[in-house]
């Protein structure tokens, strides 16, 4: 099984990336949030979720441990398939996820593509007695997890992590209303994104006229 690629990015498309290891295309699926922070023809890494069915083998990927743990959480639940998983964590963050499954949140889970009421009420009623923690093994070598609490575990990690630490609710506003005006999701994200490096400071409208400004830019 396939548990990590490291290679350059050779095209980025919807819900899926190729990766170029060694002249060899990898097609490896993941999540809007996971795209948005690749860059075509630049190295990276990812982590790999191999699932295989009768049928097909097919390549998942992660930009951290922790949205992988996330990933074979949440399709132990019947009903949420890998492609449905990935359009859940394109919409919330794992740190997002761990609250809406404490709050019994089902409203949260809705906000996915694929994912109806029954779906959502499943989703959190399965999963409330479930803790789903980062990987300690993944991250010893940058930091010490050892005495830590779960919660506790989770604001270090996300203070961690080299992402943005933006507001999600706002990012994700802002994205909505772009997909709204006829914008790919995966195109939203990363312009808003380009925004927030801009103006971390930025209210909705703001952020919104900036995240035009990048499309204009493009074209």
């Amino acid at each position: 099984m396939i548990a990590k690629l490291r290679g350059k990015i050779d095209s980025i498309g919807e819900d899926f990336c190729v990766i170029d290891v060694n002249g060899v295309g990898y097609l490896v699926f993941a999540s809007a949030k996971t795209l948005g922070r690749l860059v075509p023809g630049a190295e990276t890494s990812l982590t790999i979720e191999t699932v295989v069915r009768e049928d097909s083998i097919s390549l998942f990927g992660f930009g951290d441990a922790w949205e992988k743990e996330w990933f074979t959480t949440l399709t132990k639940v019947q009903g949420v398939g890998a492609k449905v998983c990935l359009a859940i964590l394109s919409v919330l963050s794992p740190k997002q996820l761990s609250q809406a499954v404490a709050a019994q949140d089902k409203t949260m889970f809705t906000r996915a593509n694929g994912v109806g009421p029954k779906l959502a009420a499943r989703i959190v009623t399965e999963l409330k007695d479930k803790i789903v923690t980062i990987p300690v093994g993944e991250f010893a070598k940058e930091m010490d997890y050892q005495g830590m609490t779960p919660d506790e575990q989770t604001e270090n990690y996300e203070d961690t992590l080299a992402v943005r630490a933006e507001d999600p609710s706002l990012m994700e506003d802002a994205i909505s209303a772009l997909v709204n005006l006829g914008y790919q999701r995966l195109e939203a994200y990363r312009a808003v994104n380009q925004a927030l490096m801009q103006a971390p400071d930025a209210d909705m409208s703001e952020l919104i006229r900036l995240a035009l400004k990048e499309f204009v830019k493009k074209d």
